[in-house]
């Protein structure tokens, strides 16, 4: 589902002046210092053009009256000398800022958009491709918009000092001129608004051919996905749909491009007809004696000075504009509500876990996937799940980590409805081993050490887990033993060979020796602990599992019925029902599901 806080299409709402604060304060927060330093250069840089031409027009009338003598005109020369070494040395200055203010400003940015993310406490919106486009959009915002704003608003500062100066200027020597310079400003507002709006949308509309843009180049250089590629020939499919990608976004870019290009030609028209009626009139007052060459000297300048102003301002708004309506994306994600997060602390289970009719769906109109489900999980006890593929063993899992809530009936964590409690402060209870469990491309120390991120430099704690897992011995005889990087993506900077991978049994003990650094969890998951083992590996695991589980609350989830004999209860799924509660010998006697699936697997290793 879309994001409410988006307006019609994904826009944000208030466009681009309720997002101007936004950057301001960004820019503010990031180096106050700086931002100030930043707009007194920028002043500077922007008066000077205007006290240069004034200190020309004294030069110039002071010339017809020196007779000869070099005392009068010491002053304006010296002062154009000092506005020379100002225009070199502020512009130097001004980079020097900008650069540490963008720098400053980029990481502000990312800690809070990624701050924003971590903060989604459960899985809906990862699984929402309006989500995904949402997060582009905030990313391309939050990352382009504030070095737009802080470099167009120093070109805007600048170009507005010199602007003013001037027009004040032509005020002085003409009202007339005046108004046509600044007349000339007008048409090019309404064009680079209008351009701007238009850049932003098409920046939307392409939002998703983006991502695929990015997927496809990525699927190509994925080494999960190489063998598979080079295996069906999947290479030149995957390179023509990321070309036919490119395309659509090159297509709509040029479209954009020949827009921007008819309207800047005809807006170079009209300015250039404003600019020559200005001209025409100073000519005028000057023939007539109304001006004398200092003032047509300072008149000219400004003319040329207004025109040049007035069309970087102009450019600069339109950049301003652009780069804001994308920012409004990153101020409206950032912004979005976590109605999940907060709620009381999870205390020490001491009754039980209980599922009082249980429905949920993935989104409205799908099916359901839990219809009615009632189960109790007493402390201590250990409860387990069989049934077919899509008979919601994995979704009831992900109910009681509670990266989803029921769409009817309740959890309770003795007697308290999970909605209330403060999701980490849950999953802090928590240990799991997930059938999708993940490889991450670190260290191997730090692949066990996520298990528990407090006790990541604790090495004894990562060595433990991982004898307790069975994987202490494969770890260690590595190049360079917990420190191998276990990726052929990253090398170590140190020794660029030594990243290496490992076999699919070895990431599974991994996965396990991940879930034992959580050193007392009050609620123990495992979901297909030993699907990528060896019958010989699968038995010494499930005996580390049944070991571990010893008076811990545990739910396990197998296919492979033998692993979940030992539990007090077995829970047999079908279609999202309850369909048979009970123990191994006592579902077994009843002949049900559960005894016709497990006769079935038995048969299997039975000689004929």
């Amino acid at each position: 589902m879309s994001d409410p806080s988006l307006g019609v299409h994904g826009s944000p709402p208030g466009g681009a002046a309720r997002s101007l604060p936004t950057a301001l304060a960004l820019i503010w927060q990031a180096g106050r210092v700086q931002a100030l330093l930043l707009l007194g250069a920028a002043f500077g840089s922007g008066a000077a053009p205007v006290a240069a031409a004034w200190l020309v027009k004294v030069l110039v009338d002071r010339l017809g009256s020196a007779d000869g003598r070099l005392e009068p005109l010491l002053a304006p020369v010296a002062g154009l000398a000092a506005m020379t070494f100002v225009t070199l040395l502020l512009p130097a200055l001004e980079r020097y800022l900008q650069a540490e203010l963008e720098r400053r400003v980029n990481v502000l940015v990312q800690r809070r958009l990624f701050e924003t993310v971590n903060a989604l406490p459960g899985l809906r919106s990862f699984e929402d491709p309006a989500f995904h486009n949402q997060l582009q959009l905030a990313q391309q915002g939050g990352e382009s918009a504030p070095p737009v704003v802080l470099s167009v608003g120093v070109v805007a500062v600048e170009g507005g000092v010199t602007l003013v100066g001037f027009v004040a200027s032509l005020l002085v020597v003409s009202p007339v001129v005046a108004a046509l310079a600044l007349a000339a400003t007008v048409p090019g507002l309404i064009v680079e608004r209008r351009l701007s709006q238009a850049q932003a949308e098409l920046a939307m509309t392409l939002s998703p051919n983006e991502r695929r843009k990015l997927f496809y180049g990525l699927l190509q250089t994925d080494d999960r996905a190489a063998k598979e590629i080079r295996l069906f020939g999947l290479g030149r499919h995957f390179l023509d749909r990321m070309l036919r990608e490119y395309r659509v976004l090159n297509d709509g870019a040029r479209r954009m491009d020949r827009t921007v290009l008819r309207r800047q030609l005809a807006l170079g028209v009209v300015t250039g007809l404003f600019g020559a009626a200005a001209l025409l009139v100073i000519a005028q007052r000057a023939a007539s004696g109304a001006l004398g060459i200092g003032d047509v000297v300072v008149a000219v300048a400004a003319v040329a000075g207004v025109q040049a102003s007035a069309a970087g301002l102009v450019t600069s708004v339109g950049q301003v504009l652009e780069a804001l309506l994308l920012l409004g994306h990153y101020r409206s994600f950032t912004a979005r509500a976590v109605a999940e997060t907060g709620g009381r602390d999870c205390l020490p289970l001491r009754d039980a876990i209980e599922l009082r009719d249980v429905w949920f769906r993935y989104q409205p109109d799908h099916p359901w996937v839990l219809q009615g489900v009632s189960l109790r999980i007493p402390a201590g006890g250990s409860l387990a799940l069989v049934g077919a593929n899509g008979a919601g063993k994995s979704t009831l899992v992900k109910l009681l980590c509670r990266f989803y809530d029921p769409e009817r009936g309740a959890l309770l964590w003795d007697g308290v409805d999970l909605r209330e409690i403060d999701p980490a402060a849950l999953r802090r209870r928590i240990a799991t081993v997930f059938q999708d469990f993940m490889e991450y491309d670190f260290s191997a120390a730090e692949n066990v050490g996520l298990g528990d991120v407090g006790r990541l430099e604790d090495r004894a704690a990562v060595i433990g887990a991982s004898e307790r897992a069975g994987v202490d011995a494969t770890l260690a005889a590595l190049p360079r033993g917990y420190e191998t990087m276990l990726s052929r993506v990253f090398a170590d900077d140190r020794v660029p060979d030594a990243g290496i991978d490992l076999s699919g049994g070895q990431w599974q003990r991994i996965a396990v020796a991940r879930m034992f650094m959580r050193p007392h969890p009050e609620l123990l998951i495992l979901d297909e602990p030993s699907a990528g083992l060896d019958a010989d590996a699968e038995h010494e695991i499930h005996e580390r599992l049944l070991a571990r589980r010893e008076g811990v609350t545990s739910v396990l989830i197998s296919h492979r019925l033998n692993a979940v004999a030992m539990a007090d209860e077995i829970v047999v799924l079908a279609d999202g029902r309850v369909g048979e509660v009970g123990s191994h010998r006592a579902l077994l006697d009843a002949g049900g599901e559960y005894a016709r699936l497990f006769t079935l697997q038995a048969s299997g290793y039975q000689d004929a």
